[in-house]
C-alpha cells in the first residue's frame, strides 16, 4: 500500500483569515489532492464489511468507504448540538428499532388533539408530516401530462409523446426479456430445490455445487447470477412478476385510465391548495413501501446500540415528511415538504427522488431558494438512469438551464460501489462534470426496513443519505458554518480518485459497447465524500489548527 503525502493548506493561513472574517464568510480550501494507490480488493466481503461498507476507510480499510469510523476518532470529546434532518420521502417508519431513538418530535404539538397547538399550519404534526394522505400508488409524470395536457407547455408535451412512444417500445422489450429471467428462475428453483431437498438455499450453498449434470450446472450457473442481486429466486421472480405487470400496463395505457390523486382531496396544480387528507401519520402504509425507511437509517440510525445497523450521524434527529408515492412525486409536494421541513426546524434536507418531468419546476426551485435563505443544505439524489444530467434533465435541480445554479445550498450526489477499481461508479448512476457535485456508496447499503428489518438496497437514492448524513455530522460539530460552506467542504474534502473508471449507463446492461473515462470526469469535484476529511477541513476553518 502506498498512500501519497497529503499537501494540507496553511494553519497559519486560516488564522489570519479567521481574524479578518467571520468563520461564515471563510472560503472553504480547496483541499487536498491525495491520492490513495492501493490494489483493488479481491477478496470477498466479509458480512461485517457488506454491512458497513460505506463507513471504513480506504487506506486502512481497502475499501472505499467514507471514512466514517476514523471521523468519530477525531470527534472524540469535541462539543457538538443536535442536527434536526429532514427526510423528504415516502412513509418513514420511525417507530423501527433503530429509528425511534432518533424521531424528530415536534415539542410544540401535543398528540392526538386534533389542534394545530403551534399553529404552524398542521395538526398533530409530531413527528413530520404526510402530504399524501392515505395515497401510495401513484402515475409518473409523463403520464399524467398525458392525461391532462393542459398542466404543461406545448415543447414539454411534444417531448412526452415521443418519451411515450419510447417507453412503450422499451416495456415490449421488457416483457421479453422479464419473460425469460422469470422462466429462469422458476425452472432454477425447482432444479435447486430438488437437489437440495429444501426450498431455502443460499448463495455460497449453490457456488459448492459440484456436478457434471448439465441440467444442474444451468440452475448454478443461473441462480449464482440472480443471488449476486435478490436474497433467493423466489424474490427474483416475484421482482420479474412485477416488471411484467408493469409492462403491459404501459402497453396497454392501463395507467392513464386511473386518477389515483383524488384520494389525496387537493388540486395537485394549484400550489395554494393544501392536500385535504393530509395528516401526522408519516409511516409507511405497507411493508413494501420502505424506500423513506431506508434513506433514513443510512442518514442516522441510533449508533452502536446493538442492533442492526449504525447511521453515519450521531446527535441527530429525524423528521419524516411523506411527500413522495410509488410512482412520481407531484412537484406541489416536494415543494411543500421541503418547505415544511425549513419551517420546523431541519437543517439539512434529504431528497432521494427524481424524473424526468416537471410541468411546476418552478414551485420547487422558489423551495429551494426558501431553504437557502434560511440556511438549510439540501442533499439531492443524482438519479439512477445512467445518463449524462449534463446534457438530460432530471429533476429537481438547481439549474434551470443546466449551468447556473439558483442557489449554493443544493447538493447533488451520484452512486459508487466499494469496488476501488474500474467498477468503483455504480453502473446505474447519474454523472455530470457540471450538475453531479460529488458521489457516495450506493451499491449495496444496508439501511433499515419496516417493521425492524433491514435490507441492502441500491441506488442514489442511499448515497444522498450517506451525504446528508456527513453533512449532518459537519453540522452538529461545527455550527459556526453556513450550508454552502458545508456543501463545498463535502465537495473538496472528499477523496480523490486517479482512477479509469467504466462509464455508467454503458456496458451490457445498456445494450452499448463499456468505454472508460476517468472517474474524474463524471461530477464536478471529481471525488467521493469523506466524513473524516470533512470534519478535519471543518475544524481548520472553525478553530484554525
Amino acid at each position: 500500500m502506498r498512500v501519497l503525502k497529503p499537501v494540507f493548506y496553511s494553519a497559519i493561513a486560516v488564522a489570519t483569515l479567521a481574524s479578518c472574517k467571520t468563520v461564515s464568510k471563510m472560503p472553504v480550501p480547496a483541499g487536498s489532492n491525495t491520492v490513495v494507490n492501493i490494489p483493488a480488493k479481491k477478496a470477498e466481503l466479509t458480512d461485517y464489511e457488506q454491512e458497513n461498507w460505506q463507513h471504513l476507510d480506504l487506506a486502512t480499510d481497502t475499501i472505499p468507504g467514507m471514512s466514517v469510523n476514523k471521523a468519530y476518532e477525531f470527534l472524540k470529546g469535541k462539543k457538538h448540538m443536535e442536527v434536526v434532518v429532514g427526510v423528504v420521502d415516502s412513509g418513514t417508519d420511525l417507530k423501527h428499532e433503530d429509528l425511534v431513538d432518533v424521531a424528530w418530535v415536534n415539542s410544540k404539538e401535543v398528540a392526538g388533539d386534533g389542534i394545530d397547538n403551534d399553529k404552524n399550519g398542521y395538526v398533530d404534526d409530531i413527528n413530520g408530516w404526510n402530504f399524501l394522505g392515505d395515497a401510495y400508488k401513484e402515475h409518473l409524470e409523463y403520464e399524467r401530462i398525458l392525461m391532462n395536457p393542459s398542466v404543461a407547455d406545448a415543447e414539454t408535451l411534444a417531448e412526452v409523446k415521443a418519451y411515450q412512444a419510447e417507453k412503450i417500445e422499451e416495456a415490449k422489450n421488457t416483457l421479453n426479456r422479464y419473460g425469460n429471467f422469470k422462466t429462469g428462475a422458476v425452472e432454477s428453483d425447482k432444479v435447486l430445490t430438488k437437489y437440495f431437498g429444501k426450498s431455502s438455499y443460499t448463495k455460497d450453498e449453490v457456488a459448492a455445487i459440484n456436478t457434471n449434470d448439465p441440467v444442474l450446472n444451468q440452475a448454478k450457473s443461473y441462480a449464482a447470477q440472480m443471488l449476486g442481486y435478490f436474497e433467493s429466486l423466489s424474490e427474483a421472480k416475484e421482482y420479474f412478476e412485477k416488471g411484467i405487470k408493469n409492462a403491459q400496463k404501459t402497453i396497454d395505457g392501463d395507467n392513464l385510465k386511473i386518477d389515483y390523486r383524488t384520494v389525496v382531496g387537493d388540486n395537485a396544480y394549484d400550489i395554494k391548495d393544501k392536500p385535504g387528507s393530509g395528516n401526522g401519520n408519516t409511516g409507511h402504509s405497507e411493508k413494501g413501501e420502505l424506500h423513506g425507511s431506508h434513506v433514513s437509517g443510512v442518514i442516522g440510525a441510533t449508533r452502536n446500540n446493538g442492533k442492526g445497523m449504525n447511521g453515519v450521524a450521531d446527535n441527530v434527529k429525524i423528521m419524516a415528511v411523506r411527500s413522495v408515492s410509488d410512482g412520481d412525486e407531484y412537484d406541489k409536494d416536494v415543494a411543500l415538504g421541503i418547505r415544511y421541513a425549513v419551517d420546523n426546524g431541519a437543517k439539512v434536507i434529504n431528497t432521494s427522488f427524481g424524473k424526468g418531468f416537471s410541468p411546476n419546476k418552478e414551485w420547487v426551485y422558489d423551495a429551494i431558494k426558501y431553504a437557502a435563505s434560511k440556511d438549510v443544505l439540501i442533499v439531492n439524489a443524482a438519479g439512477n438512469d445512467g445518463k449524462d444530467i449534463d446534457v438530460e434533465k432530471t429533476f429537481p435541480n438547481d439549474a434551470p438551464d443546466l449551468i447556473n445554479e439558483i442557489a449554493d445550498n443544493f447538493l447533488t450526489v451520484g452512486a459508487m460501489s466499494a469496488k476501488y477499481n474500474e467498477e468503483l461508479p455504480a453502473s446505474f448512476s447519474n454523472y455530470g462534470k457540471k450538475n453531479v457535485d460529488v458521489f457516495a456508496p450506493g451499491v449495496q447499503v444496508y439501511s433499515t426496513t419496516p417493521d425492524n428489518e433491514y435490507k441492502k438496497l441500491d441506488g442514489t437514492s442511499f448515497a444522498s443519505p450517506a451525504t446528508a448524513g456527513v453533512a449532518a455530522l459537519v453540522r452538529s460539530y461545527y455550527p459556526e458554518l453556513t450550508a454552502s460552506q458545508v456543501k463545498h467542504i463535502l465537495m473538496n474534502s472528499g477523496t480523490k480518485i486517479d482512477l479509469e473508471v467504466l462509464k455508467p449507463g454503458t456496458g451490457s446492461r445498456y445494450g452499448v459497447a463499456p468505454e472508460k473515462v476517468p472517474f474524474a470526469d463524471l461530477s464536478v469535484s471529481g471525488r467521493v465524500v469523506n466524513a473524516y476529511n470533512a470534519v478535519r477541513m471543518a475544524d481548520r476553518m472553525v478553530n484554525g489548527k
